[in-house]
């Protein structure tokens, strides 16, 4: 099933679900006041979609440059935009130090492709154009704007379980009620967060296919994504980029790995990379091909709330992409 059946099935599910809450609440409060809930929602969505890149520009960090100040990094994202039929994105610098990279706008003539600082010191130009095409197959699968529509949902269900749980008094005749909606809310407050993170993911595996459809070899994205989650796990005693971490939290999802997992995934990648050379090359990728990926239940679990699939998994399909004709 592709990408678009997937986020489409996902809204219908999602609003599904908000439809339920509303429709609880409604019978609790009275005709009239349902429609507060979904006016709350529309305005939440509205500000998201007009403020969205600007909040993510700042917690970024980002300064765009111009083709004079990053000749390369423009050539590269123009050629990728070209191969891609989009329009070319607006070309930013992110002045963080977690080498990593991201994309985000209201549409795909909003777009705007960023690079942090550390990445550029972290990949060879091959290994860059692999993570740029990925993050230039968000924008033209326009994934983004519809995970940042759906991320409106569990906030409506936290809101309205939030206000119900705990309003239950002594005079309160639907007391009962009452609580019993807020802990429904709270429910699908979990169920639908749940459901923004696996939109989350599946996202990223089109992406780094689209990376490969674009040109790039797949070991360069995966030796790329070995670099980050490397790049990203060695700075774990670093105040700066402690800081980073923390300031970014409400928006890695843009970015190409979580950051946060990155210690455990390397763990985990060390074990494809048998001659400890720090990247995966044409071999690693077709033995991992053939073989089968055991993650532990622990891990399993961890994967369920996270962003971004688990990067062992990523390098596995990956490696699957190597062969096709």
């Amino acid at each position: 099933m592709g990408l678009h059946a997937r986020m489409l099935m996902l809204v219908a599910l999602m609003f599904a679900i908000l439809f339920g809450i509303v429709v609880a609440l409604g019978t609790y409060a009275g005709v009239n006041d349902p429609y507060v809930y979904v006016i709350m929602a529309v305005v939440i969505v509205g500000l998201q979609y007009l403020l969205g890149p600007s909040l993510v520009g700042l917690m970024m960090r980002v300064r765009y440059v111009s083709e004079q100040e990053a000749p390369d990094l423009h050539q590269m994202v123009a050629e990728l935009a070209d191969r891609a039929g989009i329009p070319k994105p607006r070309v930013g610098i992110s002045e963080i130090s977690i080498p990593n990279a991201f994309a985000f706008g209201r549409s795909i003539r909003d777009g705007r492709v960023c690079v942090t600082r550390g990445i550029l010191q972290l990949l060879t130009g091959n290994e860059l154009r692999a993570v740029l095409g990925h993050e230039m197959t968000h924008l033209k699968n326009r994934d983004m704007i519809v995970i940042t529509f759906l991320s409106v949902i569990p906030l409506v269900c936290y809101y309205a379980a939030w206000n119900l749980m705990f309003r239950r008094s002594r005079d309160d005749r639907g007391g009962d009620y009452t609580a019993l909606v807020g802990i429904g809310a709270f429910a699908m407050y979990f169920i639908s967060n749940l459901l923004v993170l696996y939109g989350s993911r599946i996202r990223e595996y089109y992406a780094d296919a689209g990376s490969v459809r674009l040109g790039n070899p797949p070991n360069e994205l995966a030796t790329a994504l070995y670099k980050l989650a490397y790049g990203s796990a060695r700075l774990k005693n670093d105040p700066r980029a402690q800081y980073d971490l923390h300031r970014v939290e409400g928006v890695r999802a843009f970015f190409v790995n979580d950051v946060a997992h990155a210690a455990r995934e390397i763990s985990q990648l060390r074990e494809i990379d048998p001659d400890n050379s720090g990247t995966i090359n044409t071999n690693e990728m077709y033995n991992l091909r053939s073989r089968r990926i055991r993650l532990s239940t622990s891990d399993r679990m961890v994967e369920l709330f996270t962003t971004h699939p688990n990067m062992l998994k990523r390098i596995k399909r990956l490696s699957t992409l190597a062969w096709q004709g």
